[in-house]
């Protein structure tokens, strides 16, 4: 999955996080945003059959249905995070394997989105043991981990299906500025278990979804044949 490594200060010696709030604003807001990069990976996951759910994925070795309970339990995870039960470990622990994993997705996408939305969710903090088991993140910063990762598991999906990805484009500006934000060290890259590996380097006329896919680990020219 990594080939051609660019270190992150090439990549982006400076993150203008002022610069990511006006384009957050721009776009409604990152609840908003982050809806809308859920209901793109509902569209895509809807796509998928029975057959397809043991093709390999960009995500290491895991399968499109590995791929699906993941995307799952971290939906709800997040969800749980912003009804104030990000601690509990249970919020986070994968279930049972589904009998139908694309039909749990789309109800674990629908279970999120309400949570996002629920009144005064942006005012509260979120427990993510995943990333800090000690910190507490304020929501606006914590929804955008989630709509970055589920912009790349999207087109993850995608990719496995053998489907183009098609984002909006003021989506895809918030999703290449925060994904360029994203360290590039031990903790959120290396550790066993994280959600991005290290920047891969992206064609010269790389669209600006390969160009965030690349420099959170992906190939952009991934093809699971």
């Amino acid at each position: 999955m990594i080939c051609g490594r660019l270190s992150y200060a090439e990549v982006h010696p400076v993150t203008d996080f002022a610069e990511i709030g006006r384009l957050i604003a721009a776009a409604d807001g990152i609840v908003s945003l982050d809806a809308r990069a859920v209901q793109a990976s509902v569209a895509v996951t809807d796509q998928a059959g029975r057959d397809d759910l043991a093709r390999p994925t960009p995500c290491g070795d895991w399968t499109l249905e590995e791929l699906l309970a993941h995307m799952t339990r971290q939906h709800d995870g997040f969800a749980a995070a912003a009804a104030g039960n990000g601690a509990d470990p249970a919020a986070w622990r994968p279930g049972p394997p589904a009998a139908d994993p694309v039909a749990e997705y789309v109800a674990a996408a629908g279970r999120v989105q309400a949570a996002f939305a629920a009144d005064g969710v942006l005012d509260r903090g979120f427990t993510l043991p995943e990333i800090d088991p000690v910190a507490t993140f304020p929501a606006a910063l914590a929804i955008s981990f989630h709509f970055i990762d589920y912009v790349v598991h999207g087109w993850d999906v995608a990719r496995t299906l053998g489907l183009d990805y098609q984002l909006e484009p003021d989506l895809l500006v918030v999703a290449l500025a925060v994904a360029r934000a994203v360290p590039d060290d031990d903790r959120t890259r290396r550790r066993p278990g994280a959600a991005f590996a290290p920047p891969v380097g992206a064609p010269p006329a790389a669209s600006t979804i390969g160009q965030v896919v690349a420099l959170l680990g992906r190939a952009p020219g991934w093809s699971a044949s």
